[in-house]
């Protein structure tokens, strides 16, 4: 043996001492090759906006102790790369990120930069400020960030994406697909993650690319072809090719040892052949890249030139640049037939024991801030536009950029690091103080404007309360001398008239509130509990640095009514002795009445209790004539830690429970019941750290829970996940139904997939679905809603229950500081409106000892300080119920789903005498008085752009078929919006407002789908606008955008 080597040696010498360098120009310019097998070689980064690092720490290379990641290296180095090669291509999605590095460049390099976006080797694909998640978000907030980055991009670049790229988000929706897809005008949809075994079962059917219908109402006038990546969003194994990556490099070099050209095109053959076997058509995606990669493009570059090059040498397949949109005009052309998807793709699981439903609910406490500066942002920008906008004054931009980023798939979620989430909340609340501004000088130059034509700037300085939650509103607890009063503007954001109870924190009870009649209305004082005390002060202390001045007696409440898009003013005055309208509540205590029963409300709607189990027991209606048992109690499940034969713990993305617990109500504590003309509450303590108040309005038929929960005890050393149920005598036969991300209702089966035979692992994981706005059920005769106030997760496991996980909080083996730290006097503590952040809540608790291991390195452990004692975090929410006949819950799911999103705004001034009332408005609304937008349909885009025009969006509210009168076409009067404006033109535009909307059907892809083509139920949608008359007609989910160019007449 040794001779042969010897003579092997002695070739190799003679081959390589006699071989020279040189130079290679390699061919890089192929494009798609018919009869052969196409691989598209996508070059592309996923830059999370805020993850383990921070949005701005990402951007810049910051704090890479955590990871080292810089977007803006990773676009500097790109863009020279694609400078180098006109052949080379690059999408990018983030534009929280591209617009920061956009900012910083050069004219003479922009104008570069904009050539190469014009030749398509620059292509921004989905467009948005950041991939959203699709599981948390509210659809509204989808649309916003969405169009923020759609219309920086129309705006600098003139392009208009076509492809959403949503590769990394943990699920994904209906209202993706149909919504935030078809309806922006893309051409198709990417993504990676599905459940394990749904991709198992496609891989085997070749259906990982399908053409899905997100929804029944708008069936294929709103598909989109999508594809759903074999496995990860990352290339083939051995074809990565950062720095320090272990895939081997292509050493073309003859000169140099280990040449190994064949052996790379032979491993690049296989892997597309491997891939082409479970796709349909002769063209796949190679997606070449993953997180925060290309800072060196050249090295990623410089392989796929080689790539390019060799493998169309070998001539067995075909390779190429290509980008998304490339690949989707591919796949066009084939004339394929597609299988048809609908419904979505949640709960998504990656592991048998591994179900990313945690997250459904992850920082509750944020998701409830994030949900309600969304309803305040829709409201402030209809102000703004009132107003009339101002680049130099105060505006919107700061918190519509916090939002945007918020939506991001690690942040909204609650799966990224305390002090990241910290930096999601500062960038919100400081937004906020920029917006309250604008709000409050709105409010007072509209109420100052009788007899100007256009507003200036206002006299009087108005104040609002973003911790009315926690009973804290300075502007209502003053000692109101004679002669002095509070001037309250409540202002609604909706199309239509509302009337609402609101309960302010006075020091007395001796108030009276007057219209804008001056006619006294009646009013109710409810007592503040000390528990309600205690929860204030802790929290005024933590997140203002200082204990509140003085302390309320009670809370007042009144019935309060404004217009559409207007508001109306009370004036709440002191008064010497409770007059004829001013109620202090009676107050019953079961404490030695066990054996009674006790019936609350004081309409229609009545709750009854046993008194001895202190627990609701009867649900009646004398209208519906619904009549009922149902419970409502509190059970955790404790958090699995990651121990046994299987080690996956729960943690920020995956619930997994191990046992769940009932919790009982403690014995000792009565229940107590305040009694009065507007209102029944009753109070319950469940136990030490989880008390509830249930209330019953008159005139309303439905019941409101105001959950308070924490700090969760760590005694037992478990993890905990807190969740409400309510159980009912409905026989649902295993089948409810969730809301994506706040539209349509999706059909859910206990321990079934329609896609694919489940295989059952986790029986209540896997049966957990996200909850933005509501779930209900349904028999043979009644149907059960539950409304929330942010993204919950929430199943059906029981008959006739509907079960709301309310909040997550894992142990730790470490103190964690909290997002508040001890630095009272600092920025973030000086944003008041964080307590809201920490106080605003709807979920339950969950603590648990180890992170999930799916990246954040960082158990879920939130806590709130006070003088350096840190406990964990209590959290405040709502849920609310309500029982119809069935086939009549739909109009109360729509139209309080929309109360709870957009709340009335409060705004305070104090009046000396008279002063205010007899020089200002005390009733407005920009439409005409007459006119109220139908009720199925809701405004939910009213906002001055730049340019001065006026973005409009109009939602038509309900499915067809979900309810017998309201999921007809709706016609909107446009002209009647806008009172003392003259409308010069309109033009209809896609989703997000950067393409018109015939333009977008004109190049829309018309795909061909297997089966059932002729069996959709006709789909009804509006009509052209004519633009005399200007009515709009939405018919069942749609959603129609405008532009709007207006003259103002007068003043009204």
């Amino acid at each position: 043996m040794s001779i042969p080597l010897f003579l092997l040696f002695i070739f190799s010498h003679y081959y390589l001492t006699t071989t020279e360098s040189k130079y290679i120009a390699y061919n890089t310019s192929q494009g798609t090759v018919p009869g052969k097998l196409n691989i598209h070689l996508v070059p592309h980064t996923h830059d999370d906006v805020g993850w383990l690092k921070t949005v701005d720490q990402y951007y810049v290379g910051a704090n890479n102790s955590i990871r080292g990641a810089c977007v803006q290296n990773v676009l500097d180095s790109v863009i020279q790369a694609l400078f180098a090669d006109k052949n080379r291509k690059f999408i990018y999605v983030e534009q929280a990120f591209f617009q920061r590095w956009w900012r910083q460049q050069s004219e003479t390099l922009k104008i570069r930069v904009k050539e190469l976006v014009k030749a398509g080797q620059l292509e921004f694909i989905n467009g948005g400020m950041c991939m959203h998640d699709e599981a948390t978000p509210h659809y509204i907030d989808m649309i916003d960030q969405t169009t923020l980055g759609h219309r920086f991009i129309k705006k600098e670049f003139d392009q208009v994406p076509r492809v959403g790229w949503q590769i990394d988000p943990f699920g994904h929706s209906a209202v993706q697909a149909y919504l935030l897809g078809a309806e922006l005008g893309f051409d198709a949809l990417f993504f990676a993650r599905i459940d394990y075994q749904d991709r198992a079962k496609r891989l085997d059917d070749k259906t990982l690319e399908v053409v899905w219908r997100g929804s029944k109402s708008l069936g294929s006038t709103s598909q989109i072809f999508t594809g759903i990546f074999p496995r990860h969003y990352d290339p083939p194994d051995g074809f990565v090719f950062d720095i320090n990556d272990v895939s081997p490099p292509i050493q073309d070099d003859m000169s140099l040892f280990d040449y190994n050209v064949q052996e790379r095109v032979d491993d690049f053959v296989a892997a597309a052949v491997a891939q082409a076997n479970v796709t349909r058509t002769n063209h796949i995606m190679w997606t070449m890249g993953t997180d925060f990669r290309y800072q060196y493009a050249n090295t990623w570059f410089k392989e796929m030139d080689k790539l390019i090059h060799y493998v169309n040498k070998d001539g067995r397949v075909n390779a190429l640049y290509s980008t998304p949109s490339i690949y989707t005009d591919a796949k066009y052309v084939t004339n394929e037939s597609w299988p048809v998807k609908t419904d979505d793709f949640f709960p998504y699981a990656d592991h048998p024991n591994a179900y990313w439903t945690g997250y459904f609910t992850s920082r509750p406490a944020f998701k409830g801030y994030v949900r309600m500066m969304s309803g305040y942002y829709l409201a402030a920008r209809q102000l703004e536009f009132l107003k009339g906008r101002s680049n130099l004054g105060h505006n919107t931009d700061a918190l519509a950029d916090a939002l945007a980023i918020a939506q991001h798939h690690d942040a909204v979620t609650g799966t990224q690091r305390q002090h990241v989430a910290n930096d999601y909340a500062k960038r919100i609340s400081m937004g906020y103080d920029e917006a309250e501004e604008l709000v409050a000088s709105s409010l007072a130059c509209l109420a100052e404007s009788a007899s100007k034509t256009k507003c200036g700037n206002p006299v009087a300085k108005l104040d609002q309360c973003p911790l009315l939650n926690i009973s804290y509103c300075p502007p209502s607890e003053i000692n109101l001398s004679p002669g002095k009063s509070m001037v309250l503007l409540v202002y609604n954001p909706l199309g239509w008239k509302r009337a609402d109870v609101i309960r302010l924190p006075v020091i007395s009870e001796s108030v009276s509130v007057h219209d804008s009649r001056g006619r006294e209305i009646e009013t109710q004082l409810i007592p503040i509990t000390n528990a309600s005390l205690n929860l204030r002060n802790k929290y005024v202390k933590a997140y203002l640095g200082k204990s509140p001045s003085v302390t309320p007696k009670y809370l007042l409440a009144f019935v309060a009514s404004a217009p559409p898009l207007g508001f109306s003013t009370y004036i709440i005055s002191s008064v010497k002795s409770p007059g004829s309208f001013s109620t202090l509540s009676t107050m019953y205590s079961s404490l030695g009445n066990e054996n009674d029963t006790i019936e609350v409300g004081q309409g229609n709607l009545k709750l009854t209790y046993a008194v001895g189990a202190r627990k609701l027991t009867r649900y009646s209606n004398s209208r519906s004539l619904v009549n009922t048992d149902i419970n409502q109690s509190y059970i955790f499940y404790s958090a699995k830690d990651g121990s046994g034969v299987d080690p996956q713990a729960s943690g920020a993305y995956i619930f997994r429970p191990n046992g769940a617990h009932p919790i009982k109500t403690e014995e000792q504590v009565p229940l107590i019941v305040y009694r009065g003309p507007i209102l029944d509450e009753v109070h319950e303590q469940i136990n030490t750290w989880i008390s509830q108040i249930t209330r019953i309005y008159k005139g309303k038929e439905h019941v409101e829970v105001e959950f308070t929960v924490g700090p969760i005890p760590l005694d037992d050393g478990s993890g905990k996940e807190l969740a409400a149920q309510i159980t009912t005598s409905l026989k649902n036969n295993k089948t409810f139904y969730s809301d994506s991300n706040g539209r349509d209702f999706i059909k859910r089966i206990l321990d079934y997939r329609p896609d694919w035979e489940l295989q059952v692992n986790q029986p209540v994981a896997g049966n957990y679905y996200p909850i933005n706005l509501g779930i209900y059920m349904e028999d043979d005769k009644t149907e059960f809603s539950v409304l929330v106030d942010r993204s919950v997760g929430g199943s059906s496991l029981e008959e006739g229950q509907i079960e709301l996980m309310l909040h997550r909080f894992f142990l730790s083996s470490f103190v964690f500081i909290g997002f508040c730290h001890d630095r009272l006097d600092s920025e973030l503590m000086d944003h008041t409106s964080l307590l809201i952040y920490d106080e605003v809540f709807f979920l339950s608790y969950r603590r648990f000892e180890h992170d999930d291991s799916r990246g954040v390195g960082e158990v879920l452990n939130e806590t709130v300080c006070v003088l350096n004692k840190c406990t964990g975090l209590t959290i405040q929410g709502k849920f609310y119920f309500r029982i119809d006949p069935l086939g009549e819950g739909a109009k109360w799911r729509r139209s309080v789903g929309q109360e709870i999103y957009s709340p009335l705004l409060l705004a305070f001034t104090e009046q000396d005498r008279d002063n205010w009332t007899n020089s200002n408005l005390l009733t407005y609304s920009c439409m005409d008085p007459s006119y109220n937008l139908p009720d199925n349909v809701a405004m939910v885009t009213l906002q001055e752009l730049d340019d001065g025009k006026v973005l409009l969006r109009l939602a038509h509210l309900y499915e067809s078929g979900e309810d017998k009168d309201l999921s007809s076409l709706a016609s909107v009067e446009v002209k009647k919006l806008f009172l003392g404006r003259k409308i010069t033109n309109i033009i209809e535009t896609n989703l997000s407002a950067n393409q018109e909307k015939l333009a977008m059907e004109r190049k829309k892809l018309h795909w061909k789908v297997a089966g059932s083509e002729n069996n959709e139920s006709q789909v009804v949608r509006g009509g052209p606008v004519d633009p005399e008359k200007l009515v709009v007609e939405l018919g069942p989910m749609e959603i129609r955008t405008f532009v709007i160019g207006f003259e103002i007449i007068f003043a009204q």
